[in-house]
């Protein structure tokens, strides 16, 4: 099972592209008692609504058992997940990036893709019709239903509102999520940082310390995960944003960033609307979240404005250095990467949010943006003209670290355990 397929089996589904039996005049008596009785179905009792089903059963259930099985796949995976997530919870794993990166990550991840599909599942419009249908013609055809059908249908019953089904399951869960989520705080926070903090910190410069600049640049940070995980997991466990003032204030950064979660493609999540749905549901209060919501992401134009304009500069100083010097770009490889990935995540934020009707609307369009496009680009052609120069040079570093640092290494673990 896969987030693509469930959007696949929704595209064909769509209003545009609606099954050839859906749209047959003799069946819609038959999908709106399906509709209605679903997932209470008697097949042998109701031949007079299920009828035109009859006559049609072995092409409606050729062509509905691939999408039956996705769905009987979406079940599964929840319940897989279940299980791994009170087996995490059970044996109390610690979940820390800095520590634990692989595991953190993937388990982040798999909440973001859980809700995902949780979500995407819950915006196919016939889906009672097509695991209905399914279910009757297979019991016309073989005389019982599937063994998975009862299970199922509950499950689409139970997901008809899926984010207040969401909260439910994660109210549990709330203080791993939190755990995992609060060990990305120092990180999440400077990659979010303004514009002036980044130029106080003369962050991408490679002139600001002239006797470092042949020494080769590090970094403590891992690579840092989507917003996503922060907006859902702290969407879903949100009773520790009222508890733990770290929380509120990465939520509160992620919020800033976009109106809209990608769950897959053209599928968005209104972040901001469904979260004050959410809490007035919650907490009984109604609207009482709109200016907390979208007074952060009124800010977020200039915000990202200023970030533009400091990486337009930045970037133009680092490509006409290193043009001039391609020797530092062996050093110097992992600013170059840092820039061009802070670049994509504002060009990406421009294009997402460059139809935004609001009342600064210059903060969100940028007749700059081309140039910075094109400063990504010489970039990227540096890196690909010289990138022998970058290979030999980490060739040697590595080399001199296996002679000179690894063997002390070694040596101080070893008197430590001696």
């Amino acid at each position: 099972m896969s987030l693509s397929s469930v959007y696949e089996h929704k595209f064909k589904v769509g209003a545009d592209t609606k099954l050839p039996f859906l749209t047959e005049k003799a069946m819609e008596s038959s999908i709106k008692y399906i509709n209605k009785k679903f997932p209470n179905l008697d097949t042998r009792s109701s031949t007079q609504h299920l009828g035109p089903v009859h006559k049609e059963k072995a092409e409606i259930f050729r062509t509905l058992t691939a999408y039956y099985q996705t769905f009987v796949d979406v079940m599964e995976f929840r319940d897989h997940v279940y299980e791994l997530l009170n087996i995490i919870d059970a044996t109390q794993c610690y979940l820390d990036i800095n520590v634990n990166y692989d595991f953190t990550k993937n388990y982040l991840d798999l909440i973001v893709t859980y809700v995902s599909v949780i979500i995407l599942l819950s915006r196919i419009d016939d889906r009672k019709v097509l695991i209905g249908l399914h279910h009757c013609t297979h019991e016309m055809i073989h005389g019982t239903s599937d063994a998975s059908f009862r299970r199922l249908g509950q499950m689409i019953i139970e997901y008809e509102n899926p984010l207040r089904k969401l909260l439910e399951e994660f109210g549990p869960h709330t203080k791993t999520v939190s755990h995992a989520l609060l060990s990305l705080h120092f990180l999440f926070a400077r990659r979010n940082h303004s514009a002036d903090q980044w130029r106080a910190d003369q962050l991408f410069s490679l002139i600001s310390n002239p006797a470092n600049m042949l020494s080769p640049a590090s970094s403590d940070t891992v690579s840092m995960c989507g917003e996503s995980m922060f907006r859902m997991g702290f969407l879903l466990c949100h009773s520790c944003l009222g508890s733990t003032q770290n929380c509120l204030e990465l939520w509160r950064m992620a919020l800033r960033g976009s109106l809209y979660i990608t769950l897959i493609r053209d599928e968005v999540l209104p972040i901001h609307k469904v979260t004050e749905e959410a809490f007035s549901r919650v907490l009984g209060g109604v609207g009482c979240f709109s200016y907390e919501f979208f007074g952060w992401f009124l800010d977020s134009g200039q915000l990202h404005r200023g970030r533009r304009n400091f990486l337009r500069n930045a970037v133009r100083e680092m490509e006409a250095i290193l043009a001039n010097e391609p020797g530092l770009l062996g050093p110097k490889a992992i600013y170059i990467f840092m820039a061009l990935s802070f670049c994509r995540d504002e060009v990406t934020w421009l294009c997402r949010h460059s139809e935004h009707k609001g009342k600064n609307q210059e903060e969100f369009t940028d007749s700059c943006l081309a140039e910075l496009l094109f400063l990504m680009e010489r970039l990227r052609k540096l890196l690909k003209q010289h990138q022998n120069i970058i290979q030999r040079y980490h060739i040697q570093y590595l080399s001199l670290l296996s002679i000179f640092i690894f063997p002390k290494i070694h040596y101080q673990t070893f008197l430590s355990n001696h």
